[in-house]
């Protein structure tokens, strides 16, 4: 470059930092000799959303807290609201808002004296506290909850009111790590709404997520694999690297070829379906698979081409341990009542043997409370349920050992190590010695888990964990696996391989129950349940359930999703 483009290059960069909300270059920050983030560049523009998008242990958060000036860079520069990162950290807290994982609100006291403290700790005048409250709480839908303590809000609330606290200030650049994680996706939408609007002002937002819908909603998206950057552009960019490289398959053999599929050098991120399986394909320039078809890319395919770590090999599922003839869960009219409270009101329900049943609902809708009744861990106020053959509340005991449940927290214990846990699991169900051992090898063997001896589970990855878990539940091959939020905050292509796993599992016999809140993962299931208000008001397959919605043939499980609860929520007014 001569002297001339040189100048042009470096007034260039002047004005990109002048106007910019922030500028990366060459960022990183290590922890002793582990780089958490690595040559990460980047520029920000007023009014421009930008997704990071990775699993946990990616670096999102470590990238997020060198954005707030919270930790510094061990190499590179950052400017943030026209200050170094380094220098100016106190100047550059004072204009931009931070939402962490956590809610950051104080469960004793109200919304109204959440949002007041926020707005004293960040000198804001009272002349404009007002406005900006009121039009705050306005567009959260909190403005009739101001005397409710935010430890009563449900999940949705309170990261509505987590996001006013942050805005409070009316700061220029607003940094969001995993708003969305464990929120359902009608609270989602909610606040992509907030957001959308805070957008049209000039605020520059940073939003980390592991929600593909919500990557789609920004204008650039930054894929993380091990702190490194794998991709940086628009989410139409990034789905034109997967084009050409997305097939279905179909046919009424789909499960003989699935074993000869997976091992194809060329297929990646197998995903089966009730009625097809989904894969990419490694090598652009490799023959097609015989009978398949290109299908349209997603931003969770560019993740999974992005990845190039081997697929790990499975063994097949063995049979769940035998069980009375019939369906492996059925329930008839059960209700939970707390106090005068129906978390779960006459639901009725049926899993066959080796089938996945998808439970969603909002947050609050009664989801997790029913599967705690089917482990017998809540007592139904009515109804009776069948588990592996068996009847609550009669069969208590003997159930707990024909079932696995796998909760949202992963059930784990973070001091023990790996080991300690499955010999922990694997003598709560009464495997001793021997058995103990064979059943914890086939279990690993089973899911792919190779863990190294001595570590603990507080150092294991979000996959790692999952699998960790999943093994724990499965140790005794139960008839009935209960999976409550399996895949929260993993990434794309664990997610597929887990599901690759449950389906393996079903094969062998066993009824799975899942509650999800990534939506799109229900279309792996045989039916779905859709539950509001602690009752089923949808039921079936995703085909069913679109004419019951009055949807097209296409149309998403998201959208079906929004449709039901919004009928159901427009009968219950009406009957009201």
């Amino acid at each position: 470059m001569g002297r001339a483009g040189a100048l042009a290059h470096a007034l260039a960069r002047a004005a990109v930092t002048s106007t910019a909300r922030l500028v990366a270059q060459g960022l990183g920050r290590r922890f002793g000799p582990r780089w958490a983030v690595r040559d990460v560049s980047l520029s920000l523009a007023p009014g421009e959303t930008l997704g990071v998008v990775g699993a946990d242990g990616a670096g999102k958060t470590t990238l997020l807290q060198m954005f707030a000036a919270i930790l510094d860079p061990s190499e590179g520069t950052c400017t943030v609201l026209g200050g170094d990162s380094r220098r100016d950290s106190k100047r550059i807290a004072a204009g931009l808002g931070y939402m962490t994982q956590g809610f950051t609100l104080y469960d004793r006291l109200t919304v109204e004296e959440n949002l007041r403290l926020a707005a004293t700790l960040r000198g804001v005048s009272d002349a404009d506290y007002g406005p900006r409250r009121a039009q705050l709480l306005a567009m959260a839908g909190l403005a009739r909850f101001t005397e409710r303590l935010s430890g009563k809000l449900s999940g949705g609330m309170r990261k509505k009111l987590s996001l006013c606290t942050s805005l409070i200030h009316a700061p220029q650049l607003l940094i969001l790590d995993e708003p969305g994680l464990g929120v359902d996706p009608l609270s989602r939408r909610e606040l992509w709404t907030m957001l959308a609007r805070y957008r049209e002002t000039g605020v520059a937002t940073i939003v980390a997520t592991s929600y593909m819908d919500e990557a789609e909603r920004c204008d650039r998206v930054l894929l993380l694999r091990d702190g490194q950057p794998l991709a940086l552009d628009t989410p139409s960019g990034l789905r034109t690297q997967a084009a050409g490289r997305v097939f279905e398959l179909r046919g009424p053999d789909l499960a003989q070829r699935l074993p000869a599929l997976r091992a194809l050098p060329q297929v990646r991120g197998l995903q089966v379906l009730p009625d097809r399986v989904r894969f990419q394909s490694r090598d652009p320039a490799a023959a097609p698979v015989p009978g398949s078809q290109p299908a349209v890319p997603g931003l969770e395919d560019v993740f999974v081409l992005h990845d190039t770590a081997p697929e790990p090999e499975t063994p097949a599922a063995p049979p769940v341990a035998a069980a009375a003839p019939g369906p492996g869960l059925v329930t008839r009219e059960v209700s939970v009542v707390f106090g005068g409270f129906r978390a779960v009101d006459r639901v009725s329900l049926s899993i066959q043997p080796g089938e996945l049943l998808a439970l969603l609902g909002p947050n609050g809708a009664g989801k997790t409370t029913l599967i705690r009744g089917l482990c017998g861990l809540v007592p139904f106020a009515d109804g009776q349920a069948q588990v592996a053959g068996l009847s609550l509340p009669g069969q208590i005991a003997a159930v707990r050992q024909r079932i696995g449940y796998m909760s949202q927290r992963f059930s784990l214990y973070l001091d023990l190590t790996a080991q300690e846990n499955l010999d922990f699991f694997a003598s709560a169900y009464g495997l001793r010695g021997v058995r103990a051992r064979e059943a914890i090898a086939q279990a690993t063997a089973q899911l792919g888990l190779t863990l190294g001896p001595g570590r603990l589970v507080a150092a294991l990855s979000g996959a790692e964990r999952q699998r960790l878990a999943l093994a724990c539940a499965i140790l005794h091959q139960p008839a009935v696996l209960f999976l409550d939020e399996p895949t929260s905050g993993v990434d794309p292509l664990a997610r597929y391989r887990f599901w690759w796993l449950i389906r393996r599992l079903a094969q062998g016999g066993m009824s799975i129950l899942v509650t999800t809140h990534y939506l799109d993962e229900a279309a792996y299931c045989d039916r779905i349940g859709l539950m509001h208000q602690g009752a089923l008001i949808g039921w079936g397959t995703l085909d069913a359930l679109r004419v019951q919605t009055g949807q097209s043939a296409d149309a998403s499980v998201e959208t079906v999703f929004v449709q039901a609860i919004a009928q159901a929520t427009a009968k219950t007014g009406a009957a009201a």
